[in-house]
């Protein structure tokens, strides 16, 4: 009798480990990851004379480990593309909130052209400025 009480605590007692044990998510693919591009861009836009310097701190939002992978091999390639984009712009594309977010699209545009002429899929599902300076 001591046996099965003994046998049922233990029995108990261990369930709420088996419950808390992680299993494997049906959904891991579909895992949201934040790909900062480090270090920060940093260049030269404008063509009136006087050159002036942007910051871009950016993140590429990806969905799934193999995504991201991808696209951190593809990075020179990003990154070579944002430094051709920023370096075309001028005062009044990066003067207002509605032109940083015109800016913000085409660069999500022109990152997901690249991936899709590289993979066959754009992969990357948004752009993100964590921090834009000019000056």
């Amino acid at each position: 009798m001591k046996r099965i009480i003994l046998l049922c605590l233990a029995l108990g007692l261990a369930l709420p480990v088996f419950a808390n044990s992680p299993e494997p998510e049906e959904g891991a693919a579909s895992k949201t990851i934040y790909c900062g591009l480090v270090p920060a861009l940093v260049g030269n836009y404008g063509s009136d004379g006087k050159l002036k310097y942007y910051k871009a701190d950016i993140a590429l939002r990806v969905t799934g480990s193999e995504a991201e992978a991808k696209v951190k091999h593809h990075e020179p390639l990003i990154r070579n593309q944002l430094v051709i984009l920023f370096s075309q712009q001028t005062d009044a594309s990066l003067g207002s909130v509605e032109a940083k977010e015109a800016l913000r699209q085409e660069a999500l545009k022109q990152v997901q052209a690249v991936l899709t002429q590289e993979e066959g899929k754009p992969l990357v599902d948004d752009l993100l400025f964590n921090n834009l300076i000019i000056q």
